[in-house]
């Protein structure tokens, strides 16, 4: 009898709680507090984020939505970097080259790489989200499925705010928290933002040379070989079936090229000391890849296949290159 009342009312209480989250969420946010004063925000601040907070349904709706489909990879480089993408791409590599150069003197990576990762997570600033993103960070956090994690990325949120980069009304972003031009989680931005021009604030939300170094700073500081690229489209002259694909089969090129594989242009491969593996996100017919160590640090911005190769592929169309 005991456990049946129990269940009854566990199944009253998660009624409730559906019934009204709006109500929940308002009792839930001030529990934060402590927490939130762990930060190194003033009480004054924390209260100001706290009464700030808004349940946001629409987030819960986008982070439980099925994607409708796939794109095979090379709808994918076709519709995600477009002609139209490639020479704005170029226009912006060109209108901001001088601040472009600098964080690349500062990080050691590649201006065309910087400008291929702005274009491909923010559209060159054009498209950052508009949420606000403690709102989004804790309405994910309390709907629970993914706490643990929403909770440490509002806890960044707060450690943020409370260094005084930005403001809590225009701490916007993407529906799950990324945040500026460089969609950076605040977790991400507490380890790689950089205040590069030295006015106190790490801004990733409006000052490009911030923005710029910033981008650098992440792949310089997960590995980021500056003399080298990011790899590049091959062709395989046997049979796919026998080449092994994937990380776990790197080798040197000098390797590669004795297996018989060649550049896109059937050419050797260069005569360099790169260990590198093969990649096929389109499947044997698709386009085939030898990736470097570069690529790997891309992968760890956003672990996708279709991603990397979409920055290492914008990259390339922007020029300038290395022959490796």
């Amino acid at each position: 009898m005991r456990k049946t009342l129990l269940l009854a009312f566990s199944l009253l209480v998660g009624i409730q709680i559906k019934a009204d989250p709006q109500k929940k969420f308002e009792e839930w946010k001030v529990t934060l507090k402590p927490e939130m004063m762990q930060q190194g925000a003033s009480e004054a601040l924390v209260d100001s984020i706290i009464d700030s907070l808004e349940y946001l349904p629409k987030v819960i709706r986008l982070d439980r939505r099925q994607p409708e489909g796939t794109m095979t990879h090379e709808e994918y480089l076709s519709k995600v970097i477009p002609e139209w993408k490639v020479k704005k791409a170029r226009k912006q590599f060109k209108v901001n080259q001088d601040l472009l150069k600098l964080a690349e003197e500062q990080t050691g990576v590649e201006a065309r790489f910087i400008t291929a990762l702005w274009g491909k997570e923010s559209n060159f600033g054009t498209i950052t989200g508009n949420y606000h993103v403690p709102s989004a960070l804790a309405t994910l956090a309390f709907d629970g499925r993914r706490k643990e994690f929403f909770t440490r990325e509002l806890m960044a949120a707060t450690k943020i705010l409370g260094q005084g980069h930005i403001s809590v009304e225009n701490m916007k972003g993407s529906w799950a928290g990324a945040m500026g031009h460089c969609q950076f989680m605040p977790s991400s931005f507490l380890t790689f933002a950089k205040d590069a021009d030295g006015d106190g604030k790490k801004d990733i939300w409006g000052n490009k040379q911030d923005i710029f170094v910033s981008m650098g700073n992440y792949l310089a500081k997960s590995g980021w070989q500056s003399d080298k690229s990011w790899g590049r489209q091959v062709k395989l002259t046997q049979p796919f079936a026998t080449y092994q694909i994937g990380k776990k089969h790197k080798q040197s090129l000098k390797q590669w090229q004795a297996l018989g594989v060649r550049r896109y242009d059937l050419r050797d491969l260069p005569e360099v000391n790169i260990d590198a593996y093969l990649i096929a996100p389109g499947g044997e017919k698709g386009r085939i890849y030898l990736v470097y160590q570069n690529f790997d640090v891309i992968m760890r911005w956003n672990r996708s296949h279709y991603f990397a190769t979409g920055v290492g592929y914008l990259a390339d169309r922007i020029g300038f290159p290395k022959i490796n």
